[in-house]
Parts: C-alpha cells; sequence; structure tokens
C-alpha cells in the first residue's frame, strides 16, 4: 500500500485451502487479498507481489471491471498514479 500501486486492499480468512504441490495432497489456511489497482499500475502490483509472496508460483490473477461509478475509477486511477 504504501507505494501506491494499490488504491485499497481487502483481507479475508482464513479459509481452508486444498492443493496438489510436488505431487502430493496438501491442506493449509489461506489468505485472499484483493488488491484494487489501475490497469497502467497491475503488471508492477504483481510484480512485487510475487516477488514478495513466499510461494514459487502465488495465485496472482485480475478481474476486469466491466462497470463501477466514474468517482470510484477515478480514485483508483487518482491513488495508483505515478508520482510526477
Amino acid at each position: 500500500m504504501r507505494n501506491r500501486l494499490a488504491a485499497g486492499a481487502e483481507i479475508t480468512g482464513p479459509a481452508v485451502s486444498v492443493f496438489w504441490h510436488l505431487g502430493e495432497l496438501g491442506e493449509g489456511q489461506e489468505w485472499r487479498v484483493t488488491l484494487r489497482t489501475s490497469e497502467s499500475s497491475r503488471d508492477r502490483l504483481a510484480a512485487l507481489v510475487a516477488e514478495r509472496h513466499p510461494w514459487d508460483s502465488p495465485e496472482v490473477t485480475a478481474t476486469p471491471i466491466e462497470w463501477c461509478l466514474d468517482t470510484y475509477a477515478e480514485w483508483v486511477e487518482r491513488t495508483t498514479a505515478a508520482p510526477e
């Protein structure tokens, strides 16, 4: 958040996670972090998350926004804009 690549974050969990890893079935706890960012900051934010995450292949995905209030879109763009 301090680097302003995301305008906001929502953290939910813990959730039970069941997964395959190195050929074995595993179970553990996970937390979902939803980061609100702009298209122009998306790739830099994804790279930062991947770099700092303890897993080799963290789930980093993007969900396009089909519609939102103009004021919300402006807030996200303004908040994540690169410093001049």
